[in-house]
């Protein structure tokens, strides 16, 4: 045999087996039945919804307990705001009683000139 029979003879074999790999993955990658498809389909939108189902419910329990802890937060807030107001109005009273006096005190000062 040639040198040129035998480059013929490998690019023949060469061709052959390109065509029986390429075949052998046609039928790896070939499309499923119609009804296949459509049961693997559902299945897979099922277990989406399944998913986001429960991303909304995890979120939704994460916006309650979020607006329970505001709401914890808003009613301390509260209690304190009302207590440094009457804490302040205390002592608010108790200095102007104490600036009354003073006033008083230095009429009779005044009047005793």
């Amino acid at each position: 045999m040639g040198d040129n029979d035998k480059k013929v003879a490998a690019a023949a074999l060469l061709v052959l087996a390109g065509g029986i790999i390429g075949a052998g993955l046609t039928l790896l990658m070939a499309p499923q039945s119609g009804k296949k498809t459509r049961r693997d389909i559902s299945r897979y939108a099922k277990r989406v919804k399944t998913r986001a189902e429960e991303a909304v419910d995890d979120l939704s329990d994460n916006i309650n307990d979020l607006v329970e802890s505001i709401g914890d937060k808003t009613d301390e807030l509260v209690e304190k705001g009302k207590d440094v107001a009457v804490g302040a109005r205390k002592d608010l009273i108790r200095l102007i009683e104490e600036g009354a006096s003073r006033l008083e005190k230095f009429r009779t000062k005044l009047s005793r000139m």
